[in-house]
């Protein structure tokens, strides 16, 4: 499984922006979605997953109401939209997939993801 990310770019605070990430290899519809992120100096941190059917969504306190996680299978395509960003989210985006039947992904143990994706960089600016 591939994972491409892309959708990044430079927002101003309060702005919204919509990353996707496209998967390709295989079709990634029965697999466990997530988005983590990573910024300058920081460590890689959990931001939102996904279940295969899109009937439960996780996400870390920080974007909890702001950011919102989804999918279609169809397109193989897994979708972070953005609203209200702050300059503290500004990072590297990164997408990553789960065949685990363990619950831990769900609450961002990235251990647990065996594929993982290419980042896209978002901006915000204050």
């Amino acid at each position: 499984v591939q994972l491409q990310a892309s959708g990044g770019g430079l927002v101003q605070a309060g702005g919204s922006l919509r990353v996707s990430c496209a998967a390709s290899g295989r079709n990634v519809r029965s697999y466990g979605m997530g988005w983590f992120r990573q910024a300058p100096g920081k460590e890689r941190e959990f931001v939102a997953a996904i279940t295969w059917s899109s009937e439960s969504t996780y996400y870390a306190d920080s974007v909890k109401g702001r950011f919102t996680i989804s999918r279609d299978n169809a397109k193989n395509t897994v979708y972070l939209q953005m609203n209200s960003l702050k300059p503290e989210d500004t990072a590297v985006y990164y997408c990553a997939a789960t065949t685990s039947s363990r619950w831990s992904w769900r609450f961002g143990d990235g251990s647990i993801y065996e594929y993982w994706g290419t980042g896209t960089l978002v901006t915000v600016s204050s």
